[in-house]
């Protein structure tokens, strides 16, 4: 790539990480950002003087992209892995601890889930072990295998909260291929689910994954952005905000012609990094059939509210926070105890308590539609209900995601695939994102890799992507 001559469009975590490999291989990159700040779904902020993420708040430990980004862009030193590892799910009235041992909310036993389910549920899972094996085929929602294998309880009282909290979506339209893959490899190799369950967690027990699950780091996983922007701009390269591109064509001569407002570039290479209905329309003119596909990918909208507590006033039940079933009919879908959770939050401020909840999932649009002051006591009155909690609160501050998840359906991965196949046939051409292998940031760290790599007519880490995507696990804006 020396001397290349390269435009990112989109300056999310996925623009800027594939911007920070291109100018560690020496291209000359100009990264155009349409909003007024880089980092997407990656936010700072600050409320009642204590600084939060108002975005997506952790990253998966036990996958390297992320943490290697963030030593990379100088932020070893502030990784932090959460506090507490332990968290609860409100669930029939109660708050109890969550269930271990189990993948994405799939248990490999009942054991330790007694209260979350009922005894009817609990014995539903034994059955598991005695049913024909359940086909899965080419791709199957993971809502209705587990179901099938071991009952509805099991998906709407541990699958479809976990679940939420990354994609904010319906377990019974997520794809177990794109979402969930070792849990579909399992299901592949298997005729007990529980089975495949045990095994998977004797595997990772033989290869030794010791250590934190996710990762923080000091002032918000929402300075990552920053400090790769920072590192792009170190190594020479040029990042524009406020930079809209209406036109993305091919040059006769070869290249490419991007246009912002009245301003053409001239490129050897473009990646484009932005969400599906953006990247749909930027490709429509020279890629029609990846457009098209793109123009399928739905979006989940949802919205963070954050919270400022006096200490003295706050009492909260152990652990990092809760997740709840969407069946108990309640409005938020989880909350975070965020200064239980991160000790940099209590070191730095040990007078305030901060906590979060999170409402909206996917084909949910009443509740998003109410103003900031309605989901603020929305959150109150839950969090009174599952805590005690009926102090009121030093600051509020809700932050909207619109269209923020991507949805990943049944055959997500084959439409991955045609766009891939489709982006392929023009040089000069990749394509990064949530939209693609997993919403957690490892997820679009390890896309914009690939699609660095197929600049340079090397496909296989595109295609061991496309066909195993990055396990997303918590880290989403959702969670």
């Amino acid at each position: 790539m020396s001397g290349s001559q390269v435009v990112v469009v989109g300056a999310g975590i996925a623009g800027l990480a594939a911007a920070h490999r291109l100018v560690q291989r020496g291209a000359q990159v100009t990264v155009l950002e349409a909003s007024d700040r880089v980092g997407g779904k990656l936010l700072p902020g600050e409320i009642a003087g204590v600084r939060v993420d108002l975005g997506a708040e952790s990253m998966l430990a036990r996958r390297p992209e992320a943490v290697a980004l963030a030593r990379e862009a100088g932020l070893g030193e502030r990784l932090q892995p959460p506090a507490t590892a332990t968290a609860s799910i409100w669930t029939r009235g109660a708050l109890r601890p969550m269930p271990k041992g189990h993948v994405m909310g799939v248990p490999g036993t009942a054991d330790a889930l007694a209260g979350v389910l009922s005894d009817e549920g609990l014995a539903r899972i034994a059955r598991d072990a005695d049913l024909p094996r359940t086909e899965v085929g080419d791709d199957v929602a993971v809502g209705a295998y587990v179901a099938a294998r071991l009952g509805r309880e099991v998906v709407d009282r541990l699958v479809e909260p976990l679940l939420g909290g990354v994609y904010a979506g319906d377990a019974y339209r997520i794809s177990m291929r794109s979402a969930v893959p070792q849990l579909f490899r399992a299901a592949q190799t298997h005729a007990s689910l529980t089975e495949g369950v045990r095994e998977i967690q004797a595997r990772a027990a033989a290869n030794q994954q010791t250590g934190p699950v996710f990762m923080g780091i000091e002032g918000g996983v929402g300075t990552l952005p920053l400090a790769v922007a920072d590192a792009v701009r170190a190594h020479g390269g040029e990042i524009v905000t406020g930079a809209p591109v209406s036109e993305l064509r091919r040059e006769a001569a070869g290249g490419w012609r991007v246009v912002t407002g009245d301003r053409v570039r001239h490129a050897d290479a473009v990646i484009v990094a932005v969400p599906a209905p953006a990247a749909a329309r930027l490709l429509r003119a020279e890629a029609p059939e990846a457009a098209g596909e793109l123009d399928t990918v739905e979006y989940a909208s949802m919205a963070l509210v954050t919270l400022a507590y006096r200490r003295s006033e706050t009492a909260l039940p152990e652990g990092s926070g809760f997740l709840v079933p969407p069946v108990d009919g309640r409005t938020i879908k989880a909350s975070t105890f965020a200064s239980r959770k991160w000790g940099w939050i209590a070191e730095e401020n040990p007078d305030v308590v901060v906590l979060r909840t999170s409402v909206g999932r996917y084909g949910e649009t009443e509740i998003l539609e109410r103003d900031d002051a309605d989901l603020v006591d929305v959150s109150r009155h839950d969090l009174r209900a599952a805590t005690g909690l009926d102090a009121a609160p030093l600051e509020t501050r809700v932050t909207r995601w619109t269209d923020g998840l991507p949805q990943y359906p049944v055959g997500h991965h084959a439409r991955v695939a045609r766009i891939r196949e489709h982006v392929a046939k023009l040089p000069g051409l990749a394509v990064c994102g949530a939209q693609y292998d997993g919403v957690g940031i490892p997820a679009c760290v390890a896309s914009a890799h690939a699609a660095v790599d197929q600049l340079q007519g090397d496909l296989t880490a595109v295609r061991e992507l496309t066909a195993n995507p990055v396990q997303s696990l918590h880290g989403g804006a959702g969670e």
